[in-house]
């Protein structure tokens, strides 16, 4: 396996279960192949071979994420956005406070030129198929409707060099299908969205449409679907929990709950935020992976996965030409 010359730079204080499982992670990786680099303190425990990147505060997440950047310069957020725009790293990944990552990463490393704002993406597992990506999901409240066609192209980047899907469908997340549903924002995005080149744009979608296969990107505005991931994240575990629950209400149904595990299991790991490794933060001149604040061991395992993926793929790079040619 070939890895990018760079380390991938993990902080290794982000998170709920930081450092232990983020570092435990690392480790899993680079036994895998990867190169990563570890930033936090200088007495970090367990990091054992793994370089360190010395970082003397940590941006809690009760903190203001703006203020956090620019108060604790020597944050393990901001060296770690400082390792990849000064070259000492090929992309950044972070369980940690999710303003406070996009913030280090616009602040330090930069917006790509003609960019008007950066957007989470985020896959959203579609089963038997593959994911679809949801943008933004969350760091832009407010937005405009030519911010959204960005969204799209940055999306369907994403999608291509992220799942191989070759001419994403990109849908435009509505109240209804019809080209005049919605409100003021978006019937001007669609409008827009209808003649931007390089977006094989399938017009308006439902929230039920996300996890099919009908639609690839969905765009929308950061509050709603933020709405939407958390309300999606709820219900699966919901149902999960369920199931389970109804596996385990009679002695007499064991049996056939181990039968169909075999065949459940597969499905519940496509359905597991931690088999995705994270959201990717579009649109700054760098790979930076936003991962749960829940993120255990494996899943920042998978999450080093796609940002090698990412920066081995030039992801960046097509963006910036995506972007450059349409504005």
């Amino acid at each position: 396996m070939s890895t990018p010359v760079l380390p991938i730079a993990i902080d290794a204080m982000g998170g709920d279960k930081a450092p232990s499982e983020i570092v435990a992670g690392a480790l899993q990786a680079a036994e895998l192949g990867y190169s990563v680099v570890l930033v936090g303190p200088a007495d970090l425990e367990g990091h054992g071979p793994l370089p360190l990147i010395v970082a003397s505060e940590v941006i809690e997440m009760h903190d203001d994420a703006a203020q956090g950047v620019r108060r604790k310069k020597d944050s393990t957020l901001v060296r770690a956005a400082e390792a990849v725009r000064d070259g000492k790293a090929s992309a950044m990944i972070s369980a940690g406070n999710t303003g406070a990552t996009m913030a280090s990463a616009l602040l330090r490393m930069g917006r790509i030129k003609g960019v008007n704002r950066p957007a989470i993406a985020t896959p959203i597992p579609v089963p038997g198929s593959i994911p679809t990506v949801l943008l933004d999901a969350g760091a832009n409240s407010e937005v405009q409707p030519d911010w959204l066609v960005q969204f799209a192209q940055m999306g369907s980047v994403y999608s291509r060099h992220r799942f191989g899907v070759q001419n994403p469908k990109v849908g435009l997340l509505s109240i209804g299908e019809e080209p005049g549903k919605g409100d003021t924002l978006r019937k001007e995005a669609f409008r827009l969205l209808s003649v931007a080149p390089g977006v094989n744009f399938i017009g308006n979608v439902e929230g039920r449409d996300i996890m099919t296969d009908a639609v690839d990107v969905v765009v929308t505005d950061g509050f709603t679907g933020n709405v939407v991931l958390k309300t999606l994240e709820g219900a699966l575990r919901t149902v999960v929990k369920a199931l389970f629950a109804a596996f385990a209400s009679d002695e007499s149904y064991k049996p056939h709950a181990d039968a169909l595990l075999p065949a459940l299991l597969p499905l519940y790991a496509s359905l597991d935020p931690e088999t995705y490794g994270g959201a990717i933060l579009l649109g700054v001149e760098g790979v930076c992976i936003i991962s749960h604040g829940s993120t255990s061991a494996k899943a920042m395992v998978n999450a080093v996965k796609v940002a090698h993926e990412m920066v081995a793929a030039g992801m960046v790079d097509e963006i910036r030409t995506a972007i450059a040619a349409n504005t």
